[in-house]
């Protein structure tokens, strides 16, 4: 047994979303977004090398030595599946490692809206999951993956770095590529699938202009799900157009619009039970309107009109939080830090302050 297969037994018992394996720190885990130090020494630079490398395949150790970073997943037999990213600093080697579900969560258990699936009744277009980073996108992405598979008879290509989730045999024939193993770079990956006769192209991260380039092309002639590290649709819209010199904007600006479907993004806040993070969405659909309003660069009116397109699921994130509020999910504290318009939550602050007023005054009972 691995040392580090008790620290995922413990991490798993804990309900961490992160380990941290860290020279000169005990063991670390991330809880609701907090971190916690478990007992024990702390490790030196050479029992983080030994502990790391015990894990790794021999073609790993010589990619984590040669490129000085390596994403990987590894499966630990009775314990679980794990995403892994190791990297070389100034202090010797470091990783960090998250856990994968064994089964591809629902929609209802990641806590999306019962509509969601509608997104997803396209054979062509463009969906965006956006998010900061570690606010759930690969999940969300791998069950939208799954309700395909689940629903349709199609053929679905995959390409991630690495694979987290693993597709089983449904409805679809499902081809998952990880880059650096089954192709040498995502521009590869989704090219080969455009000509494989995919209806349906994952792509985990847009991560440069080719791919972003590649993803709106699949997406004129398939169903094309991709992910993007921004934190609204404004932003995830501005950040595909802005990544184009300006000389090529306007003509990306129009072929984005005419294949987008939908933009969603979401943020994990911890929930007032501190025991799990409570989803909070904000969904865009590619509508005429919308369209307009990209192409004439003015996003910065797209919460106003997707505030007037409730009837057909859009929702702003703010509108998303104040739910969750409403519903006693989440706390005022946690909510401030994720909302965009605080003047919104007023309301909600007046009401907490006025409940520790009352606290305080009460009599005291002997």
């Amino acid at each position: 047994m691995a040392k580090l297969d008790n620290i995922f037994k413990a991490a798993l018992k804990f309900k961490a979303s992160d380990i941290h394996i860290v020279p000169g720190e005990p063991y670390v885990i991330r809880q609701l977004g907090g971190f916690k130090r478990l007992k024990s020494p702390k490790l030196t630079p050479d029992q983080c090398k030994q502990f790391i490398f015990e894990i790794l395949t021999k073609n790993q150790k010589a990619k984590l030595l040669k490129n000085l970073q390596l994403d990987f997943v590894i499966d630990r037999p009775e314990i679980g599946r794990f995403r892994g990213s190791a990297m070389v600093h100034h202090n010797g080697i470091s990783a960090t490692f998250r856990p994968i579900p064994l089964k591809i969560p629902s929609f209802e258990k990641l806590g999306l809206p019962a509509d969601i699936s509608n997104i997803l009744d396209h054979d062509r277009g463009l969906i965006l999951i956006a998010g900061a980073s570690g606010q759930g996108k690969s999940t969300t992405l791998a069950a939208m993956a799954d309700y395909l598979n689940t629903h349709r008879v199609c053929h679905i290509v995959t390409v991630e770095n690495p694979i987290e989730f693993v597709h089983p045999i449904k409805k679809a024939v499902v081809n998952q590529r990880q880059v650096g193993r089954d192709t040498r770079s995502y521009t590869d990956a989704v090219n080969a699938a455009l000509k494989q006769d995919a209806d349906v192209v994952v792509i985990g991260d847009l991560r440069d202009i080719e791919t972003i380039t590649l993803a709106i092309s699949a997406a004129e002639t398939s169903l094309a799900l991709a992910t993007l590290p921004t934190t609204s649709a404004a932003k995830t819209i501005e950040r595909i157009i802005n990544i184009y010199p300006p000389g090529e904007q306007g003509p990306m600006r129009s072929r984005f619009c005419d294949c987008l479907n939908a933009i969603v993004t979401q943020c994990l806040i911890p929930g007032s039970d501190r025991k799990k993070f409570m989803s909070a969405i904000e969904i865009l659909i590619g509508t005429f309107s919308i369209s307009n309003l990209i192409r004439d660069g003015k996003t910065f009116q797209l919460p106003n009109l997707m505030l007037s397109g409730k009837s057909i699921g859009m929702r702003i994130m703010d509108e998303s939080i104040i739910t969750l509020l409403e519903e006693e999910k989440i706390d005022i504290d946690d909510a401030l830090m994720y909302a965009s318009n605080k003047n919104l939550f007023t309301r909600f602050a007046k009401k907490e302050e006025t409940e520790q007023d009352t606290d305080a005054s009460s009599p005291s009972q002997t």
